[in-house]
């Protein structure tokens, strides 16, 4: 479609639409990685044990639960290996996250290593943040 306006109001009103539109959807899509982002900085907070890192990391209802997994973790040595997160849902308020990867814990040279791809993540937007809440 081609418009034939001479008036440069018209022509401005349609950049600014066009620019305002590429902006909402930049923002969109750059919020679900974010999201992702959520998770994967939750698991590098909880495999270096910083406590008040993890904790501003999950959301308000997750808090506890996260104290308790690095709680859980206080005597082996734990590392991250592979970590890759993606959006792959919405349910509500909160983000589904798939992630890839493993954590490995070694305790006394033996080690465990736990799949972080047998979980879905929950994240949601909390105090303009994406915030780790949880996992089913």
């Amino acid at each position: 479609m081609l418009i034939q306006s001479r008036n440069p109001k018209t022509w401005f009103l349609l950049l600014a639409g066009a620019l305002l539109l590429g902006g909402i959807l930049a923002a969109c899509s750059s919020g679900s990685s974010n999201a992702a982002s959520a998770v994967e900085s939750y698991y590098t907070a909880l495999v270096a044990k910083d406590e008040a890192r993890l904790a501003s990391l999950a959301c308000a209802d997750w808090e506890e639960d996260a104290l308790l997994e690095l709680d859980s973790l206080a005597a082996v040595t734990v590392t991250l290996q592979d970590i890759a997160c993606q959006v792959s849902g919405q349910e509500g308020a909160f983000s589904q996250v798939t992630c890839r990867g493993a954590l490995v814990a070694n305790y006394n040279g033996e080690e465990l290593e736990i799949s972080l791809s047998d979980r879905v993540y929950q994240v949601i937007e909390e105090g303009g943040d994406w915030r780790m809440c949880g996992y089913r």
